[in-house]
């Protein structure tokens, strides 16, 4: 069983109804409130779709880092975000989520098996209904940006890569809203480039969750957003000569945490070996190094412990928000 570092948030018990638990959040019904849902981002780490440990800092980071993208995006598509009562919780409108995860890939990398890169090098060409030309190095950029959309994996299960077409086919989403959702998740993921180049970095490919208004069934960006959980962020300057020389970008996400498993000959299955402490340190220092470049602003960590911090902030906010937010309304906009 894997141990988590001190001073981590690795589980949330807050006295609110219909608890929910996650890979890394925690969701609860609000009472009164039936068109939204309180979600608590913990410290908890994964890959290979497996908790590997817990990392400082990292809940805070993706819960306000998706709050400032999703600022940032809201003229290209509405979200689920209320409000942020503390550092590492969400306030979201109710959504049902769409059953698959739509993946924008900018670069042909990775190093899970269902990776560009190790299909690709195994020899594939036509990976995900995408014809891929001969001659592509590793990390290097696409001819444009491609969607590889996966399966939603159950508890224990693992993603299974679809294409395009294969949404439709198998009916999991109606064929118009998906040209709208795959339209929708190219615009995001040009402006996340735009900003991540601003930043000095480079937005190699991210994954977006979408769902629909429980409420008016208007579309939504949902989960988190253009965060080092759920996208490949590399810094630009060193990319082009990294690139020459063989060696992998320099990186501000989690694949420090995928390499390091990798070359412990872990890939997902049987126990989770331990990283050690620098690799862990390292990893929280990247998610504040990504938040910082991104949004321009001082990462302040939350004071200790979050339990205390977080049940505390919670009831401060329904106590003084007695009313529910408006719905979204099905042209994306709110109805008030």
């Amino acid at each position: 069983m894997a141990t988590f570092p001190p001073a981590t948030l690795d589980d949330i018990d807050l006295d609110l109804p219909d608890r929910r638990e996650g890979k890394v959040r925690v969701s609860y019904a609000l009472p009164g409130r039936p068109h939204e849902r309180l979600f608590v981002t913990t410290d908890r780490l994964s890959a290979f779709d497996r908790i590997i440990t817990c990392v400082p800092c990292k809940g805070q980071v993706l819960n306000q880092l998706s709050a400032w993208w999703f600022d940032q995006t809201r003229e290209v598509v509405a979200n689920h975000l209320i409000a942020v009562p503390d550092p590492a919780v969400t306030v979201a409108r109710n959504a049902r989520p769409l059953p698959v995860e739509v993946v924008v890939r900018g670069y042909i990398t990775g190093v899970t098996s269902t990776s560009l890169w190790q299909r690709y090098s195994a020899g594939a060409r036509l990976i995900d209904g995408h014809r891929l030309p001969d001659g592509l190095r590793k990390n290097s950029r696409l001819p444009e940006a491609i969607i590889t959309p996966t399966t939603k994996a159950h508890a224990g299960g693992h993603d299974e890569p679809l294409s395009v077409d294969d949404v439709v086919r198998r009916e999991l989403v109606d064929a118009d809203l998906w040209a709208r959702v795959c339209a929708t998740a190219l615009e995001l993921f040009a402006l996340g480039q735009r900003v991540a180049e601003r930043s000095g970095l480079i937005l190699a490919d991210t994954k977006y969750e979408f769902g629909l208004d429980a409420h008016t069934g208007a579309l939504l960006v949902i989960d988190e957003l253009h965060t080092p959980d759920s996208s490949r962020f590399w810094l630009r300057d060193s990319y082009l000569t990294r690139l020459d020389s063989g060696d992998e970008p320099e990186s501000l996400d989690k694949e420090l945490v995928r390499r390091a498993l990798a070359d412990l000959g872990f890939r997902g299955d049987g126990p989770v070996p331990d990283l050690g402490a620098d690799v862990v340190a390292a990893t929280s220092a990247r998610y504040v190094d990504i938040y910082e470049l991104l949004t321009g602003e001082r990462f302040v960590p939350a004071r200790q412990p979050a339990q205390q911090r977080i049940a505390a902030a919670v009831t401060a906010w329904l106590d003084g928000h007695p009313t529910m937010t408006p719905p979204i309304s099905a042209e994306g906009r709110s109805s008030r």
